[in-house]
């Protein structure tokens, strides 16, 4: 199916990095669950949420340091690569597309990114060793470099705003392809989940693989359940 594809939406969610030893949220025993990420108004408006959700920040980052692209995250790569596929959409947030190859160009990450941070007045990038490195010496995040403005990791946090422009080159990917790829999404959190049913009532065939069935499998031309490595091996060049 994917060979007599045109244009190929890549979309992919916790599950194409789980295989890279990053936890999801819903397994159970999950570390996300003792560092549960702070909403966005409580991070904005109250200085001991901003450290708090910083300590918690900190310490999941060092549970999947050493994470690696998964066998899942090279075939999309690959793909990407032969040009099939313009674009990989993603609901992740550790960068593991950009280590497999990918530019930023070809990635549309609809919940941010957690590598780097940003200041939410002026929108400037800080690199994340530097903010630890204030952090942890003085016990508190610092101020952005630039203006003084609040830093927060460059994520969606639950209360923030979606990011206008990935969702505009989402929605207008998931418009023109005429095959919507799904990898490991539970497809349980919206708005990003609604691409994948616009694709299809757009024209596109539909493929969803992934360990659990999803709420969508039923609109699927083709669902596969199983370990997403081991079923996209074979494009990896």
């Amino acid at each position: 199916m994917i060979q007599d594809a045109r244009i190929v939406a890549g979309f992919t969610g916790a599950g194409i990095s789980t295989e890279s030893g990053i936890p999801d949220f819903r397994s159970p025993g999950s570390p996300w669950m003792q560092n549960k990420p702070i909403s966005f108004d409580l991070f904005v408006r109250d200085a001991k949420a901003r450290r708090e959700a910083w300590r918690r920040k900190f310490a999941m980052d060092d549970l999947y340091r050493d994470a690696r692209p998964s066998q899942g995250h090279l075939a999309f790569a690959s793909l990407v690569a032969s040009g099939r596929m313009p674009a990989v959409i993603t609901q992740n947030i550790d960068g593991l597309h950009q280590q497999s190859g990918l530019s930023e160009g070809q990635i549309i990450e609809l919940h941010g990114n957690g590598t780097y941070a940003r200041c939410l007045a002026c929108g400037r990038r800080h690199e994340l060793d530097w903010v630890r490195y204030h952090f942890e010496r003085n016990g508190e995040p610092p101020e952005c470099m630039a203006c003084g403005g609040v830093l927060k990791s460059a994520t969606i946090s639950f209360g923030q705003a979606m990011p206008e422009e990935p969702m505009r080159r989402a929605r207008k990917l998931a418009a023109s392809c005429d095959l919507f790829l799904v990898a490991g999404s539970s497809l349980a959190v919206y708005p990003a989940a609604a691409f994948p049913a616009f694709a299809k009532d757009s024209g596109a065939r539909l493929v969803i693989v992934n360990r659990e069935p999803t709420p969508l499998d039923e609109l699927a031309d083709l669902v596969i359940h199983a370990e997403i490595g081991a079923v996209f091996s074979k494009f990896v060049s």
